[in-house]
Formats: structure tokens, sequence, C-alpha cells
């Protein structure tokens, strides 16, 4: 199996809404924007399926290294084996690569944040820093498409920390603001048993206008001349925006199930998109 081969599988074996943005590309730049969300995979996978935080941490550790191989010509797992071929072609600084190791690792340090600026660090790192790269592979005139691509990063991780408060709950993991917590009267033993209220609901929609705030701010700093070049971003845009308003739709249930699209809509979303820019 090729590396790119390898990427590929692993994207669409995700069923992640960025798969189906990355269908519009040119060739080049869908093969490295799929190598790039493989190695975000890669690393989180790191984290996620591992019940030992000190083995997460040597299998971050071990990807440091490899990150490390990569830049300096010798990479060996298939991941950065195509990430390799990207780099002559784009500009994908090694310190943001680290940087995105960095916040998965953040996931390993007893998930609790104090307010929403302790949080926007882990978002940074997670997200922001992939949107950048992103913003690279698909090109740009403009330097405000970086400021663009920042808080879209910001607005998608805000909608998985929305879209997977159960499934968080259940790894232990609370990603809500605790002050936050504190102002809608929500405890955190009932976000981790599973025990909704209205409370919680409250607090869940003012999560809801926070992300649709931030994807409010990002389309207004996408400039016209980079709206072309930049439209998988805007499928994976139109994705989540719609994932978010069909979790208002059904009531913010998040605690008991995660609420995906189906992929024929995910599709026709993109195509919609697409066809739009």
């Amino acid at each position: 199996m090729t590396p790119d081969r390898y990427c590929e599988e692993k994207a669409a074996q995700s069923g992640s809404s960025f798969y189906y943005s990355f269908l519009f590309l040119p060739r080049e730049r869908r093969q490295a924007i799929t190598a790039l969300y493989a190695f975000c995979r890669e690393v989180d996978d790191a984290v996620d399926e591992c019940s030992d935080a000190g083995v997460a941490r040597l299998k971050l550790a071990w990807w440091r290294s490899e990150v490390d191989a990569l830049f300096q010509g010798r990479p060996t797992h298939p991941v950065t084996r195509a990430l390799a071929a990207s780099l002559g072609r784009f500009a994908l600084p090694q310190e943001q690569l680290d940087e995105i190791i960095d916040g998965m690792e953040m996931d390993l340090d007893g998930v609790r944040y104090a307010d929403f600026k302790s949080l926007q660090l882990y978002c940074y790192r997670v997200a922001s820093v992939v949107g950048l790269l992103a913003a690279e592979i698909f090109g740009y005139r403009d330097r405000r498409t970086l400021k663009y691509a920042h808080d879209l990063g910001l607005a998608f991780q805000l909608t998985n920390i929305v879209r997977d408060v159960g499934e968080d709950a259940r790894r232990g993991r609370i990603y809500l603001p605790q002050d936050e917590l504190a102002r809608f009267g929500v405890a955190e033993a009932d976000i981790l048993a599973g025990r909704g209220s209205e409370g919680f609901r409250r607090l869940m929609e003012f999560q809801v206008a926070r992300a649709r705030e931030y994807y409010e701010r990002a389309m207004a700093q996408l400039p016209r001349v980079d709206r072309r070049r930049q439209v998988a971003g805007l499928i994976m845009a139109a994705i989540y925006r719609a994932t978010l308003e069909e979790i208002v739709r059904d009531g913010c249930r998040v605690l008991t199930h995660r609420l995906t699209l189906p992929p024929l809509r995910k599709l026709w979303i993109a195509a919609r998109t697409w066809l739009a820019a």
C-alpha cells in the first residue's frame, strides 16, 4: 500500500466531514490535505485509543521524533512519508505539526478548563493550527485569509465540543468551561453521569451561540479573492454548521447520543457549496 493510499483509507474510515471537502480539490492539494488529516487522526488515536496515559505519552513522543525525521528527510511512517511529498510544495512549518501534538497531549492532563480563555489554547493547538496549515495547502493571496482559517478552526472545535459532550464525559473529559457550568447551575457530576437538565440545555445553547459567532467572524474575514481557493474549508464549514443546527433542533440532547449527518447529506452539502463558491 502506498503512503497516499494509506492516508486516503485513514480519512475515509473516519467518516469525518473533512473527507467530503477533500473530494473537490486538485490532486496535489487533495493528497497534501489528506496526509495532514491522517496525521491528525494518528496522533489523536494515540491518545484516545490508549487507556494508559504513560503509554499514550510514549506514543506522542514517538510522533515528535517522527516529525523531526520528516523534516530531516527520513520519515518512516506512511503518513509522514505522504507528508514529505508536500513539504516542497507548501509551507508547512514543523513547529505547527509539533503544536498539534502538544494539543493532543493536553488530553492526558485531566481535561478541565477554568474558563473560555484557558480552553482557547487547546482549541488553537488542535484546530486553529490545523486550519492555518490547511490554508497553506489550499492557497491564498491575501494574508487576511489566515485570520479566517484561525477562527474557522476554532469554530470547528467548538462544534466538536458541543457534539461530543456525552462521548467525552464517558472518557472522564469535560471541555465546557467550569465557570460557565457554574453560571448555568450545571454540576460536573451530572455531566459525567449523563443527567440532563434545563440548566444544561441553556448551557449548550450558550455554547452553540459562541460557535455561531466564530463561524460568522471567520466568514467575514475571508477575502473574496481567496474564496474559491478556500472552498474546501467552506464545505467543511457548511457541513459543521448544519450539524450544529441539527443538534439544536434535537434539543441539545448531546449527553445521551452523538448526532452526525448521513453521508449523502454531507455529499449534497459539499456539492452545493462547491457550486456556489
